[in-house]
């Protein structure tokens, strides 16, 4: 439930953006240093899957407080994950909480009131999102930096902006008021994801400077 004790924006590193499952292991044991949290979004596996690969995770040093295993409850108890990230599909924040007080628990969502909701059920953070276009939602146009204000204005836990975020562009989002960002082919897409991951701290850690932020 604890974030990590730097002070900077979170950033989270998700899989599922088409790198192999022991491509995106190894990557993020080498960014590990450099981000706050690892997520396993990956749909099609099965719960064997996805416990094998939590626990090759933690064979090559990545902290379990920091992986997320996205609407998999009973893997990320299982294998002692630190979090679990929740769909729309997924049990609600409340009925996972039962299960366990100590496992951060993250809520993904698209409005502001979506926001609202999940806090009110116990999420400990939201992931909002997509803010700008993306290759995951080919098609799709970016909710934008209004829609990510409001919904932080809406919400009483920590909002993670997800979708076309780039060192570029990360700072705007956490001016917004974002607690951080989450990163999928920005870092694994990367020719060399560890200067990415380093690129996306600096552009955080320099925006949260600027704009006075403490972590919530």
């Amino acid at each position: 439930m604890c974030p990590p004790k730097s002070k900077d924006p979170e950033i989270h590193l998700i899989s599922g953006g088409g790198t192999l499952m022991d491509s995106f292991i190894f990557i993020a044991a080498a960014v590990g240093p450099f981000v706050d949290y690892i997520h396993l979004r990956e749909k099609t596996r099965t719960a064997e899957e996805l416990y094998a690969a939590v626990e090759k995770m933690r064979s090559l040093g990545i902290r379990p407080e920091q992986i997320v295993v996205n609407d998999r409850l009973d893997v990320a108890l299982a294998s002692g994950a630190g979090g679990v990230q929740l769909a729309g599909h997924s049990l609600r924040a409340a009925a996972a909480r039962k299960l366990s007080q100590s496992l951060r628990i993250g809520r993904s969502v698209h409005s502001p009131d979506e926001a609202a909701a999940a806090a009110d059920e116990g999420a400990d953070y939201c992931l909002f999102g997509h803010i700008y276009a993306s290759a995951s939602k080919p098609g799709l146009p970016g909710r934008g930096l209004d829609r990510l204000a409001e919904t932080v204005r809406a919400c009483r836990v920590p909002v993670i902006a997800i979708g076309g975020i780039e060192p570029g562009n990360a700072g705007q989002v956490i001016s917004c008021g974002a607690a951080g960002i989450a990163v999928l082919s920005g870092i694994c897409g990367a020719s060399d994801p560890v200067a990415a991951a380093k690129s996306y701290r600096a552009a955080v850690r320099a925006a949260a400077q600027e704009a006075g932020y403490e972590r919530r």
